[in-house]
């Protein structure tokens, strides 16, 4: 059985809103090339939505209906940002700790 930290979780959410994972050795594979595409995707429009918000919260006439919108927009946003933040986590090597090094987070 693969073990959580062999598990990529996806960007996307699986039913009922839980987590969704893939488990394969190929990261070239269709489901992967996915994966990548459309956390590309997620963080893309974050950046957008950001310099939105930027614009909406300069100007202080802003409708509140707008800033709810905004908020809700911000929170879909930062979510996505987050799940893609902890799958990459996930897949980064393992440090290896170094004695001569004396400075955790050393990679080999």
């Amino acid at each position: 059985m693969t073990s959580y930290t062999e598990l990529r979780l996806l960007p996307w959410p699986g039913p009922d809103g839980k987590p969704c994972f893939l488990s394969t050795d190929d990261a070239g594979g269709y489901l992967s090339r996915l994966a990548d595409n459309t956390e590309a995707i997620q963080l893309g429009l974050g950046a957008e939505l950001l310099d939105h918000a930027l614009e909406v919260l300069a100007d202080s006439e802003t409708d509140p209906d707008e800033l709810r919108l905004l908020a809700t927009d911000l929170t879909g946003a930062l979510r996505d940002a987050v799940r893609v933040a902890t799958s990459r986590g996930h897949r980064l090597p393992t440090p290896v700790h170094s004695a001569s090094a004396g400075l955790p987070g050393h990679f080999r």
